[in-house]
């Protein structure tokens, strides 16, 4: 019963909530288990992490991903997922949770790119070991994303508003200031890389682009693959006749939902063109609503 109520109680999470769920549990089971069990701290996240050689990545490639759900500590997490929490009520205002896992992922893996390329390019790293982990990269993708989307949009920081464009501008010129200084080279590459993944993605979704749907394709085949069963499915179809009344009533549903997409995608192509703050009280209403049905 315990196990069905947490299960249920995890679908109702927006994808953000999901991603702060997971990184959570990880990180618990990283910091307990080889405690208890008298391992190594990095007995787990070895398997993991994302190495700076690249003979290193070709033998655990999927740490390209994987690497986004580890963290080092509680101050590491904590404020990460402050950050999801935050970005991601922005972002699921505008859009689904399709899209914002893209943005995110994207964002890990351009973010582990530009941590691999910059240890074996700068001699400044050449002699340095170093491994990544950190869920950093994902969030300044949607940060940036965000930041790029809707520029002028105001947000409240503690005692006054402060436009998104400020703010993305910020982290980026603190993430190259701190580059050679702070200790966390390889963590401010990664940033960096999240960034370029952001900006880019909303500047050309801005052109009508969505550069993220091949990717998309590509998640769902590999989801696909653990279903069972899936591969059978398209060879078996079931006519079913309807009665006028439930064809009626579909029909029905079918053009409510159809009218309310439409509605959705005018207010998303007034924002393209004129920005979020061009929109009405109502017209943000609906979007925030619309948001939370998602």
């Amino acid at each position: 019963m315990a196990q069905g109520n947490l299960k249920y109680q995890f679908s109702r999470l927006n994808i953000a909530e999901k991603l702060i769920a997971v990184n959570v549990l990880v990180f618990i089971v990283n910091s307990l288990f080889p405690f208890l069990l008298g391992l190594s701290k990095n007995s787990i996240v070895q398997w993991f992490e994302l190495p700076k050689d690249f003979f290193d990545f070709f033998m655990q490639p999927w740490s390209i991903i994987t690497y986004s759900f580890f963290h080092g500590g509680f101050g590491h997490i904590f404020w990460n997922m402050l950050l999801i929490y935050f970005v991601g009520r922005i972002f699921l205002n505008l859009f689904d949770g399709r899209r914002f896992l893209n943005v995110y992922l994207l964002g890990v893996i351009l973010g582990g790119l530009f941590f691999i390329l910059g240890y074996n390019i700068f001699p400044a790293f050449f002699n340095v070991t170093a491994y990544l982990i950190g869920a950093s990269a994902g969030v300044s993708a949607v940060l940036i994303f965000i930041c790029t989307y809707i520029p002028n949009q105001e947000v409240r920081l503690i005692f006054f508003n402060v436009k998104l464009w400020y703010i993305g501008a910020f982290v980026v010129l603190m993430d190259l200031i701190q580059l050679p200084y702070s200790g966390n080279a390889g963590g401010h590459l990664a940033h960096l890389g999240g960034a370029l993944l952001g900006y880019w993605y909303a500047r050309q979704l801005l052109n009508g682009t969505d550069i993220g749907a091949g990717f998309s394709r590509f998640l769902d085949t590999v989801v696909n693959m653990f279903k069972g069963g899936d591969k059978k499915a398209p060879l078996k179809t079931v006519y079913k006749k309807k009665t006028s009344k439930n064809t009626s009533s579909n029909s029905g549903k079918d053009y409510d939902r159809q009218s309310h997409q439409k509605k959705i995608d005018a207010i998303l192509d007034k924002i393209s063109k004129s920005g979020y703050e061009s929109l009405s009280k109502a017209e943000k209403d609906f979007l925030f609503q619309a948001g939370k049905e998602k």
